[in-house]
């Protein structure tokens, strides 16, 4: 097969593995920089050279095939292995280069990720650096990135995770001063139902409820929401609450700041619990040079 064919067919599959990840044209379009119309393109055009569908298609839904699931599972490790190698290959000079692709959901984009991304940048600046957000668990390997960060979710079996960023977390309550003037400082979370509330949902799951321990105590509470937002629009959820629109529970460190000019309030301080921080994790059987530069610094920080 002539070189220029076979980077065409290497091209024709990541945008495969990309479809069979994201379970529609759209999203996986979006991840890859390319247009709906083009994905859907190169996936009749690789249906076309196999001469079986790939993904079964309705109105609203696509699924893999047989074919397609079989293709998926044998193609996934390959492509991330030769990508490995090339890069190992453009870093053979004790020169760090190529591509260093991330699956991080939006909690850490405010502050914990930003910086340390800022010192791997100035210290390898041969390697680009992309950053997929989005709040669901993925597949690394088949989403085409060398690692990804989570708070807490299972992970597969071959999959290395260590800290990144803060060990702990803790969640926080808070108001604005004019809100607590006008409806009161509640003293127990059984009280928060009778107020108004602006609630954060995480991409694609229900809106979760608010844990509160003391001591051995834990209650859970979910009042009623005044507004509910996604991650992407958490900034706005804090505008908000300072303006008095409601309480407001979410992590600690997006607070602090508003804590200390006086514009938030802590409220149920001794009531806000505490949990594992996020974790980096990536596959045990591929390292490519920039992920393994990523890892050396993230372990160096801590």
């Amino acid at each position: 097969m002539p070189n220029n064919d076979l980077a065409a067919s290497l091209d024709d599959l990541r945008v495969f593995l990309a479809v069979a990840d994201a379970n529609g044209f759209r999203t996986a379009a979006k991840r890859l920089g390319q247009s709906p119309s083009t994905v859907s393109e190169t996936i009749s055009r690789l249906e076309l050279r196999l001469g079986v569908p790939l993904f079964s298609r309705t109105t609203r839904s696509i699924m893999l095939t047989e074919a397609g699931r079989a293709l998926a599972i044998r193609t996934a490790p390959l492509l991330s292995e030769a990508r490995a190698a090339l890069d190992e290959a453009a870093s053979s000079q004790n020169t760090v280069r190529g591509r260093l692709r991330l699956n991080v959901p939006g909690a850490v984009m405010f502050d914990i990720l930003p910086p340390i991304i800022d010192r791997y940048m100035a210290a390898h600046p041969d390697v680009r650096v992309e950053l997929v957000v989005e709040d669901r668990l993925v597949d690394i390997t088949a989403a085409d990135c060398d690692a990804g960060i989570r708070y807490g979710e299972h992970l597969e079996q071959d999959m290395i995770a260590i800290p990144i960023g803060p060990r702990q977390q803790q969640a926080a309550l808070a108001a604005a001063p004019s809100y607590l003037k006008r409806l009161g400082m509640p003293t127990h979370p059984s009280e928060l139902l009778t107020h108004d509330c602006i609630r954060i949902r995480i991409s694609g799951a229900a809106v979760g409820a608010w844990e509160f321990e003391r001591g051995s105590e834990t209650l859970t509470v979910d009042p009623p929401a005044r507004l509910i937002m996604g991650t992407a629009g958490a900034m706005a959820a804090i505008a908000l609450a300072k303006s008095g629109r409601g309480l407001l529970y979410t992590f600690r460190n997006w607070l602090d700041p508003h804590f200390a000019d006086g514009t938030l309030v802590p409220v149920l301080q001794d009531w806000w619990p505490r949990y594992d921080g996020p974790r980096l994790y990536f596959s045990r059987r591929f390292m490519p040079a920039p992920l393994r530069a990523f890892v050396d610094l993230v372990a160096e920080q801590r």
